[in-house]
């Protein structure tokens, strides 16, 4: 198996139990993260090496990442696993796969690229790479098999991983905030080069809100290999009251918040889950920016306003995402209590629409394309 940042370390880990569940003397290896490993997982590689994204990003890494990935080829072409299943991280697994699948080696891609998004012609690789694609979003399936590929909605396993009615005041009393708080939980990234871009508006934004909003209380979850650089931006942003900064944490963070300012990814989904408001932002890379906005095939970037076909939260991208304009953007959403009710509820029938036994359908789906 391959994860190749945080929220794929996660998804794997709760197919990992389905798989343990089904063969219960298993044995999994290659890249992942702890919550893989607690699940037995053998990580060869941490999966932090993988996080990096946009164009110019990955050229600063490539030769560390193609050279990973040919160890790790050439390791699987010798041991011959009954199957590789890569998790996410497309542009890494999906060559990876293409090259054991061509020695015979089962394939298996756990979250459907997303196509329908951006970079269409991915299909053609999808179709020679992958024995089986394992969908997350109802629609992927059908739209794959157009195109000849395999695939199995299974639901996404955060759903399932996530209360239908998260508890917000157990979440408050963990974390030592009182019920009446006004609590924001800003999510800058699971990437240090996410971190590096919007950490510092992040912070700014939540000094201008502490001007209109004096109560206002902030709690950011920081991966440990994040944590210095999280707190630094903090501090330079002059932000030290009322900021509370959890080791990870993150479920904790969106149970325990009543809406985020969040970086675009996995996260705004999880977010979502929780029914929490949110403001969702990016910034990368010019050159990066430019390249990924070209191919481009839809209007939004955040997960929630793709599943839901409209602007249902804000983005702000790239120089629109400034503190002012991000600062303006939550404050919104505090001061329409009724606007934030209407988005949990369509939060809850998204929640109801992905929420699957996703485990036993991804392990049922593996096993078939093991016994063909």
């Amino acid at each position: 198996m391959v994860a190749g940042e945080a929220s794929g370390d996660l998804l794997a880990s709760l197919l990992l139990v389905g798989l343990r569940q089904r063969w219960p003397q298993l044995q999994a290896g290659g890249i992942g993260g702890p919550h893989m490993a607690a699940e037995g997982f053998q990580a060869w590689w941490p999966h932090e090496k993988l996080a990096v994204r946009g164009y110019v990003e990955v050229l600063r890494h490539y030769r560390e990442i193609v050279g990973i990935r040919r160890q790790l080829r050439d390791r699987l072409l010798r041991e011959r696993p009954s199957a590789f299943v890569g998790v996410d991280a497309p542009d890494f697994n999906l060559d990876l796969e293409l090259q054991l699948r061509e020695q015979r080696i089962r394939t298996v891609h756990f979250i459907c690229p997303s196509i329908w998004a951006w970079r269409p012609r991915r299909i053609e690789k999808i179709r020679r790479a992958c024995d089986h694609v394992l969908c997350i979003f109802p629609f992927e399936p059908a739209l794959l098999a157009r195109h000849g590929v395999r695939a199995t909605y299974v639901g996404h396993p955060l759903a399932g991983l996530i209360p239908l009615e998260p508890d917000r005041e157990a979440a408050r009393a963990q974390l030592g905030l009182a019920a009446g708080d006004e609590v924001l939980a800003i999510l800058p990234g699971s990437r240090a080069s996410e971190v590096h871009y919007l950490a510092q508006p992040f912070f700014e934004a939540a000094v201008l809100l502490r001007q209109r909003r004096p109560g206002l209380r902030f709690v950011v979850p920081a991966l440990p290999a994040l944590r210095a650089a999280i707190e630094a931006a903090a501090r330079r942003a002059g932000l030290s009251e009322a900021l509370q900064v959890l080791d990870g944490q993150s479920h904790l963070a969106l149970a325990a918040c009543d809406l985020t300012l969040i970086a675009s990814g996995t996260a705004t989904l999880e977010a979502a889950l929780f029914k929490r408001p949110m403001v969702i932002a990016y910034r990368m890379n010019a050159i990066s920016w430019q390249v990924m906005r070209r191919q481009q095939l839809q209007p939004w970037v955040g997960l929630p306003n793709i599943l839901a076909g409209e602007f249902v939260v804000p983005e702000l991208l790239q120089h629109d995402a400034n503190p002012a304009a991000l600062a303006g953007a939550v404050l919104d959403w505090l001061e329409a209590p009724a606007r934030m009710a209407a988005v949990r509820d369509q939060f809850t029938v998204l929640h109801h629409q992905l929420r699957r036994d996703t485990a036993r359908l991804a392990t049922d789906a593996i096993e078939k394309v093991i016994e063909a």
